[in-house]
């Protein structure tokens, strides 16, 4: 996260998000597969590190093994190439996005920190059991403590979607796109930008995207 100035010198807290050669690795019909989606890759993984299968899969898009994975849906209309790359420039200041990543990871927890419990009393013969969740079940009738029940555990490392999210600024050039306020997940962690589903797309918005063709390899000598 940083910062950034408005037009009328407005402070802006804002997290930096960067499209890391994000290509269109394969389609998805509905003659083939049953369903519309585009498969996209980011970042850029050793050939030895990806399994056989993988490796065919990229060869045949004719792309560089990638790191992360990630189908999203779309209309007929909106279908991308194969090797496409998108931009930056596909996301508009001001538009509206859902944020979707995996929040960090806190270990084992506590009810008071997992779940916002306030403990036992600090007196009245409580003793070494302030931050306990204090009775789980009830009497002889039903006699036993229900699924789902909140208690301490592991807490963290959920998938987490921030909705309405604002585009303040993008940087085509490299690649950066920085969106209002916090967004789930750690440093260094991917997250999934998707059209907000609860604000309507703006009228300049890029359709189907905004994209950087593949280069056309050389013709031999």
């Amino acid at each position: 996260m940083t910062r950034v100035f408005g037009d009328k010198g407005e402070h802006i807290p804002v997290t930096v998000l960067l499209l890391d050669n994000c290509q269109v690795v394969a389609r998805r019909t509905v003659e083939t597969d049953g369903y519309t989606a585009v498969q996209l890759g980011v970042g850029t993984q050793k050939a030895h590190r990806v399994t056989q299968p993988m490796r065919g899969h990229f060869a045949k898009a004719n792309v560089e093994p990638k790191r992360k994975l990630q189908e999203f849906r779309v209309s007929t209309e909106n279908l991308l190439d194969v090797g496409d790359e998108i931009t930056a420039a596909h996301f508009v200041p001001g538009q509206m996005v859902d944020v979707a990543g995996f929040a960090q990871g806190k270990g084992f927890q506590g009810v008071m920190k997992r779940w916002n419990f306030g403990g036992l009393e600090a007196s009245h013969g409580v003793s070494i059991s302030h931050r306990s969740h204090g009775s789980t079940g009830q009497r002889q009738d039903p006699g036993k403590v229900f699924k789902g029940k909140k208690m301490a555990g592991h807490m963290g490392t959920d998938l987490v979607t921030t909705q309405n999210v604002q585009i303040v600024r993008t940087d085509v050039e490299r690649g950066l796109i920085l969106v209002r306020g916090a967004v789930p997940g750690s440093k260094g962690g991917y997250v999934t930008i998707r059209d907000a589903v609860k604000s309507a797309l703006p009228k300049d918005a890029p359709k189907p995207a905004a994209v950087r063709k593949p280069e056309a390899p050389a013709a031999a000598a």
